[in-house]
């Protein structure tokens, strides 16, 4: 029986029974009546900007008679109470009045630019103007003009004329991604760096007078503000300064990629919800109108969320992404990779055609059929010869993919080499997987962590590696009271937003600090207090297999204190290459090679004969070297991204040694050495199905035509090629033969992998790496979006100020490995000392390709000029 108190209210008369604490306007859509608004947005704090929601309020007064408010009241921001009348403009004049008034002063200003405006025909205002504003204007005089567009970002504009100050932009910045990027200024007639105001009315800016067009070059001829004589207001009310929301001038720390302050990883959100057309995205401006668009819901395809999306299409062309609903996910907010990092898939490398290297070592087009026989030949051959066939497919595939794949592996080559992963990795991991992860059902959701009393994460950046999740934590930190603490070398600016506690680590000891929160002693014991309570969640990010015993020590604790846990991949694909056994040692469903029974299992599901291989396979690291030495003959290549790898190096070397086929959607780094070529589509031509982080199906669909193939019809074609058939005709009998296989309960145990992993030592002129990805880098699902690009931060090399003194190192580092260097710009942070961090893959910061060091290694470092 559920413990919510209800009032009893009336709505145009109707009577309706509510919550207490349901504000009018969603009272009014219970009771199916549209109220206008601007301002108000279901996911936002109400704010009562707009005032086009004025409604005629009537409730009990002091003697218990109804009686109306002596004037309308904002439906957005009034509670309902009990006994309460509602009347909209559909029973009330008054209310009609007003929100008519309010509509006809909007449009006094907004300009008549409907037939060019991005937000033309899904437009609040213009609509309500069809349906509710008068025939005729009776503003006779100009309307108020600015210079546009204004870049606030490289990938968000600005038409202040067009702004109607609901202020959905700020309050986003502020309530949900926590990056005030954007504000209300000028209020009361405006502030500039002179005694007069006239000339600048109230807006939305970036509170940088150079955007807003209000730059006085004799009173800052370099670029920076002289004396407090400027008087710029900060989103305070307190002195700013040209071109930041800082204290301070704009530093490198605070800058993105194109030289402007650093925005937000989620600001394209506030194109999205802005009601009229004053926000647009570069690369959707002037494209289409929603009334030409296809639109197909979605799933990204770039981190392992299972963010909702949804892709508009015109003539056969991908024009833009929006966050899709999914209130058990994403809400109704995605991050900008999300949204903007599509058109790698469309890029001119793309491959169209099969392609055969021939005998002078050149790649020539060819058909589907020569190319699959090439292709089922080397595999047949390896077979014969007994040197092996290893499978890399990546991490970006779809669930229909994997298991394509798996089953190929198993019944056409008879291997059990398989590995999705193309990442950096330990040994510990692996067992990890198999015995916790594999065939795990849903035991930690979004909800879970927005109601969660404490969270612990260990080595996990929420807002760099699972950006919806960052969210809904940061969420929970501020609305619920959730504590967050991190163990983590520096608190990260994500970590701040979620205003989480530092547990500091040098990359290698996050064991030893498990353990001294498992025994509880001293201030760890706190930790495990919290962890103790009902509904305390520990995340686990990949990072933590890089260092031994780390996950297995957070298992222990886990359970000691009844806390639920979580890993949390970070491509879109890992978590159901696990379940459809595209990882070493493991079948579908999370079965184990090892399990006598379980290969019986599969062996009678596939309808084999003969039982599968007992050998269990070893990971893509150990494969690359048996291929380097000539002990491993055939490599079927996927999305792998040699730069991702520990020693790329290493990695082109066994290429060079085997025969290689590749699968991929574009030209890369494999295309160099392949055999054959065999192209595949992209997520926007197939449908399919991903598994996000918490082990939910997300299944999405196919947005364009395509003569693309998916992977799980190419590797079906593939066998047929060899004499097999796999019996995967469609994505339906993919799933229903995939679902059949789910639900093991046999046997877990499984002989354990351990990897002792010394923490190095630094001495003066060395430090420690720590590294990993920030959302936007370098990746190649990125690719195609030069302003998406340039809103990504600075890369930079952050250390401690008595590491950098002690080396003599002022504004720039250069980082040294075995074979070669970076120079980074220098930001002094709060890092142990001799730790050094630095982007893992960002441009000119490469730390497998360029320096050839991994996470937890040695770098040198010394200062450095530019």
């Amino acid at each position: 029986m559920s413990d919510v108190e209800m009032v009893n209210i009336k709505v145009d008369g109707k009577p309706l029974s509510v919550p207490k604490g349901t504000l009018a306007i969603r009272a009014c859509e219970q009771a199916g009546v549209y109220v206008p608004r601007f301002c108000d947005h279901p996911l936002l704090k109400p704010v009562a900007a707009c005032r086009a929601c004025l409604v005629e309020i009537a409730s009990p007064n002091r003697q218990g008679e109804i009686a109306k408010m002596p004037k309308p009241q904002p439906a957005c921001s009034t509670t309902v109470t009990d006994k309460m009348e509602i009347y909209t403009q559909l029973s009330s004049e008054v209310a009609a009045k007003a929100q008519n008034g309010i509509l006809e002063f909007i449009l006094v200003n907004h300009p008549l630019d409907c037939p060019v405006c991005d937000k033309g025909g899904e437009c609040p205002l213009q609509n309500q103007a069809f349906l509710e504003g008068n025939p005729t204007s009776r503003f006779t005089d100009a309307k108020r003009t600015w210079p546009k567009p204004l870049r606030l970002t490289s990938e968000i504009l600005l038409d202040r004329e067009r702004c109607v100050l609901c202020q959905r932009c700020v309050r986003f910045g502020k309530e949900i991604a926590g990056d005030a990027f954007l504000d209300l200024q000028g209020r009361g007639g405006g502030s500039s760096p002179r005694d007069h105001h006239e000339f600048m009315g109230e807006t939305i800016g970036a509170f940088d007078p150079q955007v807003l067009g209000i730059y006085d070059e004799d009173l800052n001829p370099d670029g920076v503000t002289q004396s407090p004589s400027a008087q710029l207001t900060g989103p305070g009310g307190k002195p700013g300064l040209l071109g930041t929301l800082h204290a301070e001038n704009l530093k490198v720390k605070d800058r993105d990629v194109s030289g402007r302050r650093f925005a937000s990883y989620f600001s394209g959100n506030v194109t999205q919800i802005c009601p009229v057309g004053a926000l647009t995205n570069t690369s959707y401006r002037f494209r289409s109108r929603p009334q030409d668009l296809i639109s197909t819901p979605s799933v990204t395809d770039q981190d392992a969320s299972g963010a909702e999306i949804r892709v508009d299409v015109r003539r056969g062309v991908v024009t833009r992404q929006l966050a899709g609903q999914n209130p058990e996910v994403n809400e109704e907010w995605i991050s900008d990779k999300d949204r903007y990092a599509f058109p790698w898939q469309s890029l001119t490398d793309r491959l169209t055609r099969p392609m055969i290297r021939d005998a002078e070592g050149q790649l020539q087009p060819t058909d589907w059929g020569t190319a699959l026989a090439a292709a089922a030949g080397y595999i047949q051959s390896a077979r014969t010869s007994g040197k092996g066939v290893g499978f890399f497919p990546g991490g970006h595939l779809t669930l229909e993919d994997y298991y394509a794949w798996s089953k190929f592996a198993r019944v056409v080559a008879k291997s059990n080499l398989i590995d999705a992963r193309a990442r950096d990795f330990r040994f510990d991991e692996m067992n990890f997987i198999r015995t916790r992860v594999a065939g795990r059902q849903m035991e930690v959701t979004y909800q879970d962590l927005e109601k969660a009393p404490f969270v612990l994460l260990v080595d996990f950046e929420p807002e760099d590696e699972c950006a919806t999740m960052f969210l809904r934590l940061r969420k929970a930190a501020l609305n619920r009271g959730t504590k967050i603490a991190t163990i983590a070398p520096f608190l990260t600016n994500g970590a701040k937003k979620m205003k989480a506690e530092l547990i500091q680590a040098v990359p290698g000891t996050q064991t030893q600090i498990l353990r001294e929160i498992l025994e509880g002693a001293g201030e760890r014991g706190a930790i495990k207090e919290a962890l103790g309570q009902s509904g305390a969640v520990i995340l686990l990010g990949e990072r933590a297999g890089l260092v031994s015993e780390a996950l297995d020590t957070a298992m222990e604790l886990a359970e000691a204190t009844g806390a639920k846990w979580a890993w949390v991949p970070r491509r879109a694909g890992e978590r159901a290459a696990i379940e459809a056994g595209a990882f070493p040692g493991l079948l579908p469903g999370g079965r184990l090679v090892s399990d006598p029974a379980a290969r019986a299992d599969v062996a009678a599901a596939w309808g084999l004969k003969d039982s599968l291989e007992e050998e269990n396979a070893f990971c893509i690291k150990w494969s690359l070297e048996q291929a380097a030495s000539g002990n491993l003959e055939t490599l079927v290549m996927g999305g792998v991204d040699l730069r991702d790898l520990e020693n790329p190096e290493q990695a082109r070397e066994a290429l060079k040694s085997a025969n290689v086929i590749q699968l991929e959607v574009r030209k890369s780094d494999v295309t160099e050495f392949a055999k054959v070529v065999l192209p595949v589509a992209p997520p926007h031509e197939k449908t399919g199905t991903f598994v996000n982080w918490e082990g939910r199906l997300c299944p999405f669909g196919q947005a364009l035509a395509t003569r693309a193939l998916p992977d799980w019809k190419v590797m079906n074609l593939l066998a047929r090629a060899a004499g097999v058939d796999l019996g995967l005709d469609s994505v339906e009998a993919i799933l229903k033969e995939y679902q059949e296989m789910t639900g093991w309960d046999g046997s877990k145990a499984d002989a354990p992998y351990r990897e002792v992993l010394e923490v190095p030592q630094a001495e003066v002129g060395q430090a420690i790496l720590a590294t990993w990805k920030p959302l936007l880098d370098s990746g190649r699902c990125q690719d195609g979006e030069p302003d998406l690009a340039g809103s990504a931060r600075v890369p930079v090399a952050r250390l401690n100020a008595k590491t950098a003194a002690e080396n003599g190192i002022g504004q720039y580092v250069k980082l040294s490995g075995e074979k070669g260097s970076v120079t980074l710009p220098v930001v002094l942070d709060d890092l142990p000392d001799r730790v050094v961090w630095m982007p893992e893959c960002s441009p000119g910061s490469l730390a497998h390709e360029t320096l050839g060091v991994a996470y937890g290694q040695l770098v040198s470092l010394k200062a450095a000029e530019v």
